[in-house]
């Protein structure tokens, strides 16, 4: 479709170069995915609490700075004492969503099982700090790749590229749902599923891929 044609050319034209970097996340996904612990689910959830409105970097910093044992068991206040120290924008409450997250240690593996819908409305709904975009971001994180993970720089390049025409300052499940088909036709156009598309996306922005 036209309004997806500046998109798909732009991405095509890094595919190439970006390949050997995405395929390599992908694999280290789908790895935790089938062999990670619950404690390193849970310390992949945790990234995710504090990525939001904060940075990918930022979250991969802290996470190797606190050690996924230590988001399960230290106190809140040394949590956020962690977070402080690493320079998180929100220390207090993230440590406090993290720490109440910690009822889910034990049935995060059930959600790898269940389509990736159902598995992200129970994280919306039962986990602190994680709203569709986070939820979205676990579950690729864990190998589920059939999910957009709809971050301001997601949002940005569809609207700039044509394909949304405004970007949300609020999320309802149908908005997300509705942005994220736009993000799934693109994924198709290109033969990727959206999970793999966000990391190419991220090269052609940033240069490099996150997670």
């Amino acid at each position: 479709m036209w309004k997806y044609k500046s998109a798909v050319e732009k991405i095509k034209s890094i595919e190439e170069e970006a390949y050997p970097l995405v395929e390599k996340r992908i694999r280290e996904f789908e790895n935790l995915g089938k062999y990670g612990t619950e404690l390193d689910l849970f310390s992949e959830l945790s990234f995710c609490v504090l990525t939001a409105n904060w940075s990918a970097q930022g979250g991969i910093k802290a996470q190797n700075y606190i050690g996924k044992i230590n988001f399960a068991r230290l106190s809140e206040d040394e949590l956020a004492e962690k977070l402080k120290e690493v320079g998180h924008r929100y220390p207090l409450i993230r440590a406090r969503f993290i720490v109440e997250n910690r009822k889910l240690i034990g049935s995060l593996r059930d959600l790898f099982n269940l389509p990736e819908k159902e598995a992200r409305n129970i994280l919306v709904k039962e986990a602190k700090g994680i709203g569709w975009k986070e939820a979205s971001h676990f579950l690729r994180n864990i190998g589920k790749l059939d999910v957009a993970i709809l971050d301001k720089h997601i949002l940005r390049f569809l609207f700039n590229e044509g394909i949304i025409r405004e970007i949300p300052k609020a999320w309802t499940e149908k908005r997300y749902e509705e942005i994220e088909a736009e993000f799934k036709e693109l994924s198709l156009l290109l033969n990727k599923v959206s999970g793999e598309l966000d990391l190419y996306i991220w090269y052609l922005l940033k240069g490099r891929v996150d997670k």
